[in-house]
Formats: C-alpha cells, sequence, structure tokens
C-alpha cells in the first residue's frame, strides 16, 4: 500500500528524507537528556538521584588532593542516613573498585540532622547531601586516566523504607584538573563535623543512662540547645526524652541508654552539634571526638537483632504497601494473555485518537489514488506495518532501557522535552506548508537528494509509519493503560511483545486494506477533489502546531513560545526564498539563512529551557462553589485519606491530548461536579507534563506508567482506577459504591 505522501507527487519523492532528518532530531537530544553515556555516574530512581562526584584539582598523582563522593538528591519528605542510622535504617555503603595503586578513605561524613519518626528518631539526611571520600595514589600508579567503579546500596526512607542500589563509572584524567564540582565538595567539607582533642571531656554509663560532659567545644555556642550523635549504633535510645544543660564552658547532658545495646566500648568516638529548625541537607557544622569512659557499664540486656524492630516494622508496611491490591473496577489482575490483547485492541482505538487525523486522513487518500495496483498495496502495506511496529519497539525498548537505568519516566515521556516537543512543531510547520502549495522539495533541495524518494518507494511507507507513531504516541486510548502498565514490570521480551502488538494493532487497518483491495475501492475515485483535500490537509498540520506550542508553554513559559515562533517565521521565509530565481532570490536566499541561523543562536536556548512553573501549587476552582482541585502530592493525599475523605485523582499532562478531551467533558460536567460535591470528594490533579518522578512512582504504584489514570481513593478500600478515555458514567458508578 503506498504511504500517504505518496498521492502528493513532489511532496512524496522529494521529501520524507527531509522530514526522517527532522524526526530523527530528537533521539540523540533524549539520549543526552535522559541516559547519558554507557555507565553513567548518574543513577535516579522515583526516590532520590545518586551522582558519583570526582574533585581532583591538582590531577591523578601521588600526594595529590583527590576526592571522589556521591551525591544523593532525595525527593521531598524522602531521607537517607548517617553512619549511625539511629532507632531504624541503614547506613548508605560504597563499595570501591580501582586500579592498582590507589585506595579509597572512609566517608567524610556530614554532620546529620535528627529526623524524628514518631516517637522514634534517626540520624540521616535529607535534601541534597554529598558524601566524599579521600583517594590515596601510591607513586607505583602510572596510568593516563583513573578507571572509577563504585557499587552503592542505601535505604531510603519516608512513611516507608525502600532499599535502592546503584552501579556507577567515571573516567578521571590523569593530566589537568578536574575542579567542576568544587563547590559541592566545598559545601561538604564545611557540613562536616571539625574534629577536636577530648581534653577534659568524660562519658560515665550508670544503669539506665549515658551521663555526658564535654569541654572545648566552640564559644559561640554557650547556652544553646545541641544535639547529640553517637557513632557506635544501639548505644542510646535516640527517640527517648533527655536532658542537657550548660555549666559554665561545660556541656552535660544525660541520655537514656538502649535495651538493644550490646557492646560495652571504653571510648565513644561522637558528634555534638547545634541543634537547628527541620530543614533539608546536612545539620549545622558540629565538632567531632573522641572521648573516653568513665567507670563501668552495665550488664548487656539483650542480644541485638539484626535488623532493629523499627526498621523491621518499615519494611513490612512497605511490602504490604506494595503489595495493596489495585481495583480496576472490580476486574482481576492484568495477565500477560490480557495485556497483548489489550495492546492490539489500544493500538486499533489509536488510529481514532484526535492526534493521529492529520496522517489518518491523508493515509485514506492513498487508498483512492492507487486501488487498483494489488500487488503495490501489498508492499506498501508491509512496509508501513514495519515501521509502526519496529517505532513503537524502540520507543518501547528505550523506555525500558531508560528505566533499568534508574530514570522515573513513562509513556509519552519524549514529550516532556521541550526539544522534542519543538522538533515536531516545526516538522508539521514544514509538512503544512508543503501541503498548502507553498513550495515543492524539488525546488528547495538537490535533485540528487530529491530523487532518493522516487528510486525507494518503500523507504516512503516505511517512515510514514515511523511518523505516524510519532504522532501517537502521546495519545493513550482504551486498552493500552493496563498493557503499559504490566509492560514496565514484565521481562524485555514479554514487554516488547506488548509493544509489538499496539504497534500491530495500529497498523492492522492499513495493512488489512492492502491485502483487500476493495476496501480501497469504496472510496472516491481520483480527481482533482485530491488537490483541494491535500491543500485542506494543511489546516489540521497547523493545528497540531497549536496544540504542540500550547505544550511548550508549559514547559519554557511564553518566552519560549515567541522564541519558537519567530524561528517557524524565519523557516518559513527561507523555505519561501529557495523557490526565487536569479541574483535577487540568492541574495534574499543568503540573508534568510542568516537570519535563522542567528535567531536560532539567540533564541534557541531559550525554546528549550525550562521554566518554573508558576502558581503550581494553586489550587483551580470549579464551577461549583467551595470544590477545587488541588495539586497533587504524596503526602496531600495520604493526608486526605487518612482524614477519611474520598481522594479523586488526575494524573494528566499537556502533551496528552486523550487528558484534555477528558478535562473539557467529563471531569467539567457540572452535574458530576454537584455529585462530587455531595460526597465530599476530594479533586487532585497531578500534572505529568514534565519530568516528576514522584508522580511516576505513584503511576507505577496503580500498575500504570503513562497518562491519563484517573483512581478514586477511600480510606481502607482498594484503589479504584478508571478508563483513560473517561464518561460521567462511569465516575458516578464509582461514587455510588462510596
Amino acid at each position: 500500500m503506498p504511504s500517504p505522501f505518496s498521492l502528493l507527487p513532489s511532496f512524496a519523492r522529494q521529501g520524507l528524507l527531509l522530514l526522517a532528518c527532522l524526526l530523527a532530531a530528537p533521539v540523540p537530544l533524549l539520549a543526552q537528556g535522559l541516559l547519558g553515556a554507557a555507565g553513567s555516574p548518574v543513577v535516579q530512581t522515583p526516590q532520590v538521584r545518586a551522582e558519583l562526584m570526582a574533585h581532583a584539582p591538582e590531577g591523578v598523582a601521588p600526594g595529590a588532593r583527590l576526592w571522589l563522593g556521591l551525591q544523593l538528591t532525595h525527593q521531598p519528605e524522602w531521607h537517607t542516613y548517617w553512619k549511625n542510622s539511629g532507632d531504624s535504617g541503614l547506613p548508605t555503603e560504597l563499595q570501591w573498585t580501582l586500579p592498582a595503586g590507589v585506595s579509597a578513605g572512609e566517608i567524610a561524613w556530614p554532620t546529620p540532622r535528627k529526623i524524628p519518626v514518631g516517637s522514634l528518631a534517626n540520624y540521616g539526611y535529607s535534601g541534597t547531601v554529598l558524601l566524599p571520600v579521600p583517594l590515596t595514589v601510591d607513586p607505583a600508579f602510572a596510568g593516563q586516566q583513573l578507571d572509577v567503579t563504585l557499587h552503592a546500596a542505601w535505604l531510603v526512607c519516608r512513611k516507608e523504607c525502600i532499599p535502592e542500589e546503584g552501579n556507577f563509572r567515571l573516567k578521571i584524567p590523569a593530566q589537568g584538573s578536574t575542579g567542576l564540582n568544587g563547590a559541592a565538595f566545598d559545601a561538604a567539607f564545611d557540613a562536616a563535623p571539625k574534629d577536636r582533642a577530648a581534653g577534659a571531656s568524660q562519658v560515665r554509663p550508670d544503669a539506665g543512662h549515658l551521663n555526658v560532659s564535654v569541654d572545648a567545644l566552640p564559644a559561640a555556642w554557650k547556652d544553646k540547645k545541641l544535639e547529640f550523635f553517637p557513632e557506635p549504633a544501639s548505644l542510646i535510645d535516640p527517640g527517648a526524652p533527655w536532658t542537657q544543660r550548660w555549666d559554665g564552658a561545660r556541656w552535660t547532658a544525660q541520655l537514656p541508654l538502649s535495651a538493644q545495646r550490646s557492646t560495652s566500648p571504653a571510648e565513644i568516638a561522637l558528634v555534638v552539634a547545634l541543634a537547628d529548625a527541620p530543614g533539608e541537607g546536612p545539620g549545622l557544622p558540629g565538632v567531632r571526638m573522641t572521648v573516653p569512659v568513665q567507670g563501668q557499664w552495665p550488664a548487656v540486656q539483650a542480644m541485638p537483632a539484626a535488623v532493629s524492630p523499627a526498621l523491621q516494622a518499615a519494611l513490612d508496611a512497605n511490602a504490604a504497601r506494595t503489595s495493596a491490591p489495585v481495583s480496576g473496577g472490580g476486574g482481576a489482575p492484568v495477565t500477560l494473555l490480557a495485556a497483548l490483547l489489550g495492546a492490539l485492541l489500544g493500538g486499533l482505538i489509536l488510529n481514532l485518537m484526535p492526534c493521529v487525523f492529520p496522517v489518518l486522513a491523508i493515509k485514506v487518500l492513498a487508498f483512492a489514488k492507487h486501488a487498483d495496483d494489488r500487488a503495490a498495496h501489498r508492499r506498501h502495506g508491509l512496509a508501513y506495518t514495519a515501521g509502526v511496529v519496529l517505532s513503537f519497539l524502540a520507543l518501547g525498548g528505550l523506555l525500558l532501557g531508560l528505566r533499568a537505568a534508574g530514570e522515573a519516566i513513562g509513556w509519552g515521556f519524549q514529550l516532556q522535552s521541550p526539544a522534542v516537543v519543538a522538533t515536531l512543531a516545526t516538522l508539521f510547520t514544514v509538512i503544512g506548508l508543503n501541503l498548502a502549495g507553498l513550495f515543492e522539495f524539488g525546488s528547495v533541495l538537490p535533485s540528487g537528494l530529491a530523487s532518493l524518494q522516487a528510486r525507494h518507494p518503500l523507504a516512503d511507507a516505511f517512515l510514514t509509519g515511523v511518523l505516524a507513531v510519532a504522532v501517537a504516541s502521546p495519545c493513550t486510548a482504551p486498552f493500552m493503560g493496563a498493557s503499559l502498565g504490566l509492560a514496565a514490570t514484565l521481562p524485555t521480551a514479554q514487554a516488547l511483545a506488548v509493544f509489538a502488538l499496539l504497534g500491530l494493532g495500529m497498523a492492522l487497518p492499513y495493512l488489512a486494506a492492502s491485502w483487500w483491495p476493495a476496501i480501497a475501492r469504496t472510496l472516491p475515485r481520483p480527481g482533482a477533489w485530491m488537490e483541494r483535500f491535500r491543500q485542506f490537509m494543511a489546516f489540521p498540520m497547523f493545528a497540531t502546531v497549536v496544540w504542540l506550542l500550547w505544550v511548550l508553554g508549559q514547559q519554557s513559559g511564553i518566552d519560549g513560545v515567541a522564541a519558537l515562533l519567530m524561528l517557524l517565521v524565519a523557516l518559513t521565509l527561507l523555505i519561501w526564498a529557495l523557490r526565487l530565481q536569479g541574483t535577487a532570490g540568492k541574495v534574499l536566499q543568503g540573508l534568510s539563512a542568516l537570519a535563522l541561523l542567528g535567531l536560532l543562536v539567540g533564541f534557541g536556548p531559550q525554546v528549550i529551557r525550562l521554566q518554573a512553573p508558576e502558581h503550581a501549587g494553586a489550587a483551580v476552582a470549579t464551577s461549583i462553589e467551595g470544590l477545587r482541585w488541588e495539586a497533587w502530592s504524596a503526602a496531600r493525599q495520604t493526608e486526605l485519606v487518612t482524614q477519611g475523605r474520598p481522594v479523586f485523582v488526575d494524573f494528566t499532562a499537556a502533551w496528552c491530548v486523550t487528558c484534555q478531551f477528558n478535562k473539557r467533558n467529563a471531569l467539567a460536567d457540572e452535574a458530576l461536579l454537584h455529585d462530587l460535591a455531595a460526597k465530599n470528594v476530594a479533586l487532585l490533579r497531578a500534572d505529568w507534563t514534565r519530568r516528576d518522578p514522584a508522580v511516576t512512582a505513584a503511576l507505577a504504584e496503580l500498575g500504570r506508567n503513562g497518562v491519563p489514570v484517573y483512581v478514586l481513593l477511600t480510606k481502607g478500600q482498594p484503589a479504584r482506577v478508571l478508563t483513560e478515555v473517561l464518561s460521567v458514567s462511569e465516575v458516578r458508578e464509582a461514587l455510588a459504591a462510596l
């Protein structure tokens, strides 16, 4: 079956190579922005972004200052642990693989914070923290670069705990200076406690307490409240009440001994720091000293547990949470067979989604023009199907690979990149200008390049399939959500089978038409109306550009949209000028090219620069008084459910056409909004327009990895996930069960 553009002779013969180049442009951008080089120094999970950093301002040489460090950037409300984790938790562990002649020291732990958890207390870090490690280089080392491999394991907790790990690689040139991360290391050094001699300081245990007396503290600390962090674990009870006071320049404290104490050390390494208000990152800089123990320790009462009871309880709660049932309107969990069938049906329905319409309409015309060429029909149908299926496999493979590398992404992830959105807007502008008749590719491309498609017509059909997938990927049709959600958890081969069936479903109508020409013969015969229809199809293309500009506005702001519009105007001017002949035409072509290049250099970065969202946490009113959409967060969702209020969550994105359709139809229905208000339902909107690991994690908990997703949460009940194309009756049925 011929491609959709073959009915437009010049467009089909001369344009697809240029369009394919435009379409391929986002791939390196995605690879650079999301995955990085093989053996990347970055690992990202929904809770933590971990990055291996180096600081070698004097290069790699014996005696030179050389530091490595793991920087952990936590999502809000999450934390990891200090070397003594407190009542529960586990410290971060680093296992290095280094060349001969290079050895790693111990972590230079920054001063921790005390993190209350109910009646317990932990020692750790939230926000961003860097754990520096010094390296020692022997004279025997003679390499041109230092190859570093790190396996790191950390426990990240909120109300639940998740053990995580990552493998990191880094290459450090032996010659020259590596100081890009100098500011981060300087901040970590400043946050580390300063070593001081114990002087007259001492620790004295009694029957139930540890009595601490510390001298040689900074004079500015006098009479201020301090925090006490012993380096040995299970020595004191961190969450229990304790007392402290100042006796002149001496600070004393009495802390309860832990019932799980298993050691009786002769000296204790400890950190004392100013008590600070709750916040993120390391605690305030402290003082570290090793203090002798005076007197005898009480007898040990109990052997320590391998894992503290508090941590075991947190891990058990996390296991229960992740295995909690999710109801899809009362259905059973999705099986592999059901996922494959859902992918096939979802691909079929995807042809009816509005984002596919521009390609769909032109594709239909191809039937009319080539209805009598049965052999060509079949060859082109197979080529188109191959383009669709292989594109879905490539997109699915990239998604699975990025998720395996720690990226928190899901279906439609490519449109979370302003560079991809801008590239697609440019592509559709060029297609629209050609369809409208402004230019033919033969007039703007060299003859050898312009005739490429004529020599390879099957490539035309294949690339049309690629184009169809590019514009269809932001859409989520019925049956797709559960299938793609399961695919993210399946082994790679089974997951790719789901993506292949999704592509086959989308291509199936055209494949069937290519093998049964009677379908094509039912369409009107070719004639002058096809040229008018070609020009008419320019307007859906331009409408698609408007939509993409709106999506870009959610990411780069109004300045980004204005910059792209200026570039599109300059591109249109250049295309028009390329049609002109003679000396004046060549001069205008040169000036237009220079103008486009200057605008690209000056305004291009503005297009792809993410802008902080305005009013991100502001509530959005509905037509019903007192009923508002609030910005979603995991904490707010938990708070509302704990209070006993039903919660309706709309997982959405600006680039998701299905989301916008539902928002303006079912979710705008005034009668339904009255029903929601009557049931006291809280409305939360989780915006996934930009990459948001917290939203990605919440989708994964529901067995989904793309939007739209609509879920009704009720205390003590499984989450009820509704269908992607939402209806008023479906939401009312869910409300009736409250």
